[in-house]
């Protein structure tokens, strides 16, 4: 019976060797919630490996719970339509989990995007724990905005530091 424990623990930590970045035409699909301040919706993001470290990609959020936050926030004035709720970016990766070296399972990747609403950047972190499945998280933040001055409430949606939190997937 001890034997077949031993077999068993053996197999079982044998298959999980996933590895969070492979290189060149790694495929990345991430689906996870969206946290900011006024809205949390659903992001949705794809990365292609082009490079050893670097892969580039999209990746989309759409607003769900806006009129929760504001009721929540006492805002009245934020009239979010489509257009305020709806983000699309392209994104450039660094992929550092092999340079850092902290496990094979992980990987940290900062990036830029350029997207609808503004130009910004983004710190991210993967862990998977099998060959097909992991968790994400993304650190967002507007560098310029396109448009300055005195947004309104809605216009602030996209253009401020937003937390992405979620599942990836290798394809």
């Amino acid at each position: 019976m001890k034997n077949l424990i031993l077999l068993l623990a053996i197999l079982s930590f044998s298959a999980v060797n996933a590895q969070a970045f492979k290189g060149k035409d790694d495929n990345k699909f991430q689906v996870g919630a969206n946290f900011q301040d006024n809205g949390t919706g659903i992001n949705v993001s794809y990365d292609y490996g082009i490079g050893e470290n670097i892969s580039i990609g999209l990746s989309t959020t759409y607003l769900l719970g806006v009129d929760d936050a504001l009721k929540n926030n006492q805002i009245e004035d934020l009239d979010a339509d489509f257009d305020n709720r709806f983000d699309i970016r392209a994104r450039f990766n660094a992929n550092l989990g092999n340079v850092i070296n902290i496990d094979e399972n992980f990987d940290v990747y900062p990036g830029l995007s350029l997207g609808l609403k503004n130009f910004g950047g983004h710190l991210g972190a993967r862990y998977f724990f099998t060959d097909g499945f992991g968790v994400y998280t993304e650190l967002n933040v507007p560098f310029a905005k396109y448009k300055t001055g005195n947004l309104t409430p809605a216009e602030t949606l996209h253009n401020q530091f937003t937390v992405n939190l979620g599942a990836t997937f290798n394809l």
